[in-house]
């Protein structure tokens, strides 16, 4: 396993949540308004054009760099290497070797920010699932001490390749040295793919997200709501700014309502009162036991 800068990713990763909390707004059955953060000022939290000049820089990257030819390269990767062999709370130690001791808004560590996402799903009465959901929706992110190509294939908000890149993804304009603008086929509206297909059948750029979806999908008993969450959490372009009707289709509909539900408990529960992960352990074994083998493949 390579020697990797952990506090450079989160520092960038905390950022671009830094971003989505300011553009975006809060909202007993799990798709209910979330209640844990009714009462949180979420101006509290550093505002959008402090994080502005880090998040371009990272998204000029990963916008010139997420192609066609790069996902369909990764994905093929993916299907035949088999990065490590374990547990879902061992893989929570891994990426707890993630820390950033500089972000201005949390000193938590990543199995706080985990236990912090699902308790306050606990709290507001959510079904275990969807706790399960709040505790490993970050564990993608262990493919940047796997050996990925750098922060902007792990982390940021995550948009359809293979087609037209719309103008509701931040920064549309740091799209120009992405090749694919020039290609006769993914540059049309439509690009590869078919009126309505689904979002089952595009192809969304590799992420921390995209990636523990296809670890989880078939080696969990997780029901397709958390899989939604799970895949779809950081495709802001399309739950929050409503780009890509052209491509969804009704079935996507219980996605978006999925995703919606949760996102409050991923960007708000930093600011939740800290939580003792000794304590909590057993608990979440428990979970981990009704919904997970013993052993995952990475």
């Amino acid at each position: 396993m390579r020697i990797v800068d952990a506090r450079a990713l989160e520092i960038v990763s905390d950022a671009v949540d830094e971003v989505n909390k300011i553009k975006g707004s809060a909202g007993r059955a799990w798709d209910e308004a979330s209640e844990f953060d009714s009462q949180k000022d979420k101006q509290q939290f550093r505002q959008y054009e402090a994080a502005c000049d880090r998040v371009k820089n990272f998204y000029k990257e990963q916008h010139e760099k997420q192609t066609m030819e790069f996902n369909l390269k990764i994905r093929a990767n993916f299907k035949k290497t088999v990065r490590a062999r374990m547990g879902i709370w061992e893989a929570v130690e891994m990426l707890d070797t993630l820390v950033d001791d500089s972000d201005p808004d949390t000193s938590v560590s990543q199995i706080e920010h985990l236990l912090q996402t699902a308790e306050a799903i606990r709290r507001d009465g959510k079904p275990e699932w969807m706790q399960v959901a709040g505790l490993v929706h970050d564990l993608g992110k262990l493919l940047y001490l796997f050996g990925s190509e750098g922060q902007w294939d792990v982390v940021g908000d995550t948009f359809v390749v293979g087609c037209k890149f719309s103008d509701k993804i931040i920064y549309p304009e740091t799209f120009e040295g992405n090749p694919d603008i020039r290609d006769p086929v993914y540059s049309t509206e439509y690009g590869v793919y078919q009126a309505h297909c689904g979002l089952d059948n595009v192809m969304l750029s590799w992420g921390h997200d995209e990636y523990l979806y296809h670890v989880l999908k078939n080696q969990s008993t997780l029901p397709e709501d958390a899989l939604h969450m799970i895949r779809y959490h950081s495709f802001y372009p399309w739950h929050r700014e409503g780009a890509y009707q052209h491509l969804t289709n009704a079935n996507d509909q219980r996605a978006l309502q999925a995703v919606r539900a949760f996102n409050p408990y991923d960007l708000y529960s930093k600011s939740d009162d800290p939580v003792d992960p000794e304590v909590l352990k057993p608990y979440y074994h428990g979970l981990i036991e009704k919904f997970f083998p013993a052993i995952i493949e990475w």
